[in-house]
């Protein structure tokens, strides 16, 4: 059977193995696409990743990038949003649909400015959070929204769903 996403993950240069491999749990349970933009902060066979990531490697569908710009031509802008502490919309203001990509920078910095200035004004989401803090950790940023896109999408591919049988096809 052939793998067929309903969102995509995309991360810019991630450095945290331990984070990394939790959203490849969240790919696995949501039937998203994971995108890693290099350069890696590890080893795709670090012992932490696949420690955060359990067994569910072999559930996700992961694709790596050389570069940012790889991923962005196969896509279309419109359906790529950008999670930063510096969007202008509330990560649950955007009607979602089948296909779109949720883009995380690393842990370090975020998203660099070269990819925000690619992403339209209204689709750079932000996730609210108390004054004095600086951000969330990103595989729980990454749940946060991912889990809000698939709810949109109406839970697509889940146990409950009335399209579970869809997320997968021959």
């Amino acid at each position: 059977m052939n793998f067929k996403p309903i969102l995509n993950i995309v991360l810019v240069a991630p450095e945290i193995p331990q984070n990394t491999g939790n959203i490849v749990r969240l790919c696995a349970n949501v039937g998203a696409r994971l995108h890693l933009v290099k350069p890696l902060g590890f080893e795709l066979d670090n012992p932490k990743l696949r420690r955060a990531s359990l067994d569910y490697s072999d559930l996700t569908n992961i694709k790596l990038h050389d570069f940012v710009e790889e991923f962005f031509e196969g896509v279309s802008i419109e359906k790529v949003y950008g999670a930063t502490i510096h969007g202008s919309v509330l990560y649950t203001t955007p009607e979602y649909k089948s296909g779109d990509s949720i883009i995380l920078g690393c842990e370090s910095t975020g998203l660099p400015a070269n990819v925000l200035d690619r992403l339209n004004s209204q689709n750079r989401v932000h996730i609210p959070m108390a004054p004095a803090n600086r951000s969330l950790n990103i595989s729980n940023a990454a749940a946060i929204i991912v889990y809000e896109m698939w709810r949109q999408v109406g839970f697509y591919g889940s146990s409950n769903s009335l399209h579970k049988d869809q997320l997968y096809f021959s």
